[in-house]
């Protein structure tokens, strides 16, 4: 799908605020409020706007500690790393799972939990419970210095 200003401009506004009304958005990118709900619903059906959601105060929830996990594998299969990826996305608290190349690990994840307590019991219990898993580093997180999801459509 080629992309026009209009467009560029829509799905900027939109990874904003998701919850802008229509009249709102085309009163911004300069279109009248038809052809911009018409673009936006071709934005959606193309699959480029995978969906809407909030974003939510993991502290005030109560999920304190932000771990980051380097996994290793046994064995370099796609049946170990379909079984690996399978757990994994039955986890919650793992909010990302990266395959990666270039580094000692196969793959990072980037997990949420309450407290130590749960983490021991999730990577105890669970993650290194997993056939094929045969190290795992942990790096708590300190700080988030920058997180963000919004996309560079500069760069699309």
């Amino acid at each position: 799908m080629t992309l026009d200003r209009y467009d560029r401009r829509i799905l900027d506004e939109l990874q904003q605020d998701g919850r802008i009304s229509n009249q709102e958005l085309a009163e911004r990118i300069g279109l009248s409020p038809s052809p911009c709900l018409r673009r936006v619903r071709a934005l959606e059906e193309s699959g480029l706007i995978l969906g809407y959601r909030a974003a939510l105060d993991a502290r005030k929830l109560g999920l304190n500690l932000l771990v980051i996990l380097s996994i290793s594998m046994d064995r370099h299969t796609p049946e170990r790393f379909d079984r690996f990826e399978a757990a994994v996305k039955g986890m919650p608290e793992v909010l990302e799972c990266l395959l990666l190349t270039g580094r000692d690990a196969d793959y990072q994840l980037k997990v949420v939990v309450r407290d130590m307590d749960a983490y021991q019991d999730l990577l105890l219990n669970r993650i290194t419970r997993i056939e094929g898993v045969s190290g795992v580093h942990s790096s708590f997180v300190l700080r988030r210095v920058l997180e963000r999801t919004h996309l560079p459509l500069t760069q699309a």
